[in-house]
C-alpha cells in the first residue's frame, strides 16, 4: 500500500514524499525494510527515542507527534489516534463490512458479549467475538492477551471475520481501549453499558475519568443499551441523544423489566416484559447479576431485530461462561465455584448469589491483584468479611508487588467484622489445597479473582496456574 493511501482520514501536519510501505508496526523490535513505524509514548517507553533507529533497520517511514528532525516523518498530533487509523486503512476499513455491537462496563463484559453471540447464532446469524477470554472468528479460537487487542491485532481479527463470512462482531470494550484510542476508526451499530464500580484507579485516577473512558464509546454508535440499575447507567442515559433503550431488574421506566423473578440454584426464571410484549425466560446460570447480564444480552439483540421470544428461547439454553460462577465438577460434598470477581462490586455480586443457596457455609478465596488500584483493596477485605462466613485471603496476580504489602493492606478491610474467620496463605496453591481440606458438607467454596485465567504473575514471572486443573488434582479426579 502506498503511503499516502494510508495516511487518509488522519490529520496530518506534515509528511514525506508518496512510497510503498510494507507493514505497519508500534514495536521499533519488529521494524522490517518498507514498514511505517508509529512512535507511541506509553507509561515506561517513548517510541519516539527509537524513530532514528527504526529509519536505521530499514523503516520506510516514521509517524510521530512532535519533529524529531528526521528524514521520512509524518507528522499528527496524537500517534495513539494515527496508529489506529492507520491500521484501520492497511487493513481495508473491515469494519464498515460488519455490524459491530460492543459492550462496555466494569463488570458482565464477558458474560453479555458470549450471551450475545449465543442469540445471534441461534437466530442464523455468523457472530464473530472478540472478549477478555479468546476471539472467536467462525469455529477458530484464538486465546486472548488483552480484553480489547492494540489497533493492528484488531483491525486484523475484524478483516478474518470478513473473510469468514460473518455478519456480526460483538466484542468488549475496555476503558483503557477507549482511552488509549485503540477502537479508533470504528463505528458500532449497538453500544451497551452494563454498570460502572469502582476499578482501574490506578490507571484512571477517578471514578469521573472512568466514567468518561466508557462514555466515549456511546460517542461511536448508532444505538445505546443501558442499565438503568446503574447510577451511572441513569446519568448516561440522560446524556444521550441517540435512540437509547433501558433495561432494569424493577425500575418501571426503563423500556425493558424483570418480574416475577424465581432465583434457583442451577440458574433462574424470569419475565422479560417490554412494551406491549413478554416473554418467560429460564435462565441456566444463577445469580441476580446474570439476570441483568441476560437482559442486556436480549435487549441489544432485539435492536438487531431479534424478536423478544427469539431471545428468550435463545436464553434458556445458554452455556454458562468458563470463570464466571462457573461450578466445577467434582464430586465432593460440597460445592467449588471458581468467579472472575476482582473487584468491589464483583465480590459483592457473587457472594450475593450464592448466599440463598448455601446450606452450609460460603467459603471465599480471594486476594486483590498487585500493581493495580491500591484504594480497593481494604474495602475488598470489608466486602468479603461481610458476606462470606470464612474468608481465606490469599494472592492474585502480585506481579512484581509484595505480597506481604497486599495482604496488609486487605487485612483492615476484614478485620471490620472479628466475628468472620480468616486464614491468610500467600500461596494461593497452598491456600486452595487448605481450603479443600478444610471444606464441610453443605459449603460454598468460592475461588474469586482469576476465573478463566490459566496463569498466575508472581515476582515478574507469569507461570501456569489453571484453578480448575488445580482443583480436580488435588481432589484426584479428572476432567
Amino acid at each position: 500500500m502506498r503511503l499516502y493511501q494510508l495516511l487518509e482520514g488522519l490529520d496530518v501536519k506534515a509528511k514525506p514524499e508518496d512510497c510503498e510501505i510494507t507493514g505497519i508496526t508500534a514495536d521499533s523490535r519488529r521494524i522490517e525494510p518498507g514498514m511505517a513505524f508509529v512512535c507511541i509514548k506509553g507509561g515506561r517507553f517513548d517510541g519516539h527515542d527509537h524513530a532514528k533507529s527504526a529509519l536505521q533497520a530499514g523503516a520506510a517511514a516514521v509517524v510521530c507527534q512532535h519533529s524529531l528532525g528526521l528524514e521520512r516523518e509524518v507528522l499528527c498530533t496524537d500517534t495513539r489516534l494515527a496508529y489506529a487509523l492507520l491500521c484501520r486503512n492497511w487493513f481495508g476499513n473491515p469494519g464498515t463490512k460488519l455490524r459491530l455491537i460492543g459492550v462496555t462496563g466494569t463488570n458482565g463484559k464477558t458474560t453479555v458479549t458470549c450471551m450475545i453471540k449465543h442469540l445471534l447464532e441461534s437466530a442464523g446469524k455468523r457472530v464473530g467475538l472478540i472478549g477478555t477470554i479468546h476471539t472467536e472468528i467462525d469455529d477458530i479460537v484464538i486465546p486472548a492477551k488483552y480484553t480489547t487487542p492494540d489497533p493492528l491485532a484488531l483491525q486484523g481479527i475484524l478483516a478474518r471475520m470478513v473473510r469468514a463470512g460473518c455478519e456480526y462482531a460483538v466484542m468488549e470494550c475496555s476503558s483503557h481501549a477507549l482511552d488509549q484510542h485503540r477502537l479508533a476508526g470504528l463505528h458500532f451499530d449497538t453500544a451497551v453499558f452494563t454498570n460502572l464500580t469502582q476499578d482501574h484507579l490506578d490507571y484512571h485516577g477517578t471514578m469521573e475519568n472512568y466514567f468518561a473512558a466508557k462514555r466515549k464509546l456511546f460517542s461511536m454508535c448508532d444505538q445505546a443499551v443501558i442499565n438503568l440499575d446503574d447510577s451511572y447507567g441513569k446519568l448516561l442515559a440522560r446524556e444521550l441523544t441517540i435512540p437509547c433503550r433501558t433495561f432494569s431488574l424493577s425500575a418501571d421506566q426503563a423500556d425493558y423489566t424483570a418480574k416475577d423473578i424465581q432465583m434457583e440454584a442451577g440458574g433462574s426464571r424470569f419475565l422479560l416484559v417490554g412494551k406491549g410484549e413478554l416473554s418467560r425466560v429460564s435462565l441456566p446460570i444463577p445469580g441476580e447479576f446474570s439476570i441483568s447480564n441476560a437482559m442486556a444480552a436480549a435487549v441489544s439483540c432485539m435492536c438487531q431485530g431479534i424478536t423478544m421470544e427469539q431471545a428468550a428461547c435463545g436464553l434458556s439454553d445458554c452455556p454458562g461462561v468458563p470463570g464466571r460462577a462457573e461450578t466445577l465438577p467434582t464430586h465432593t460434598d460440597y460445592t467449588v465455584i471458581r468467579d472472575y470477581a476482582h473487584s468491589p462490586d464483583g465480590l459483592e455480586k457473587i457472594l450475593q448469589a450464592m448466599r440463598p443457596f448455601a446450606k452450609g457455609r460460603v467459603i471465599i478465596l480471594f486476594g486483590p491483584a498487585g500493581n493495580r488500584d491500591r484504594t480497593k483493596r481494604e474495602l475488598m477485605g470489608e466486602i468479603t468479611a461481610r458476606l462470606a462466613d470464612f474468608v481465606i485471603l490469599t494472592s492474585d496476580n502480585p506481579r512484581d508487588e509484595d505480597e506481604a504489602q497486599i495482604i496488609n493492606d486487605t487485612l483492615p478491610g476484614i478485620r471490620k467484622h472479628p466475628g468472620t474467620p480468616c486464614q491468610v496463605i500467600p500461596d494461593r496453591f497452598e491456600a486452595i489445597r487448605w481450603a479443600l481440606a478444610h471444606a464441610q458438607k453443605d459449603d460454598i467454596l468460592i475461588l474469586a479473582g482469576k476465573g478463566h485465567e490459566d496463569y498466575q504473575v508472581l515476582r515478574g514471572e507469569t507461570r501456569c496456574f489453571d484453578e480448575k486443573k488445580i482443583v480436580l488434582s488435588l481432589l484426584g479426579e479428572k476432567e
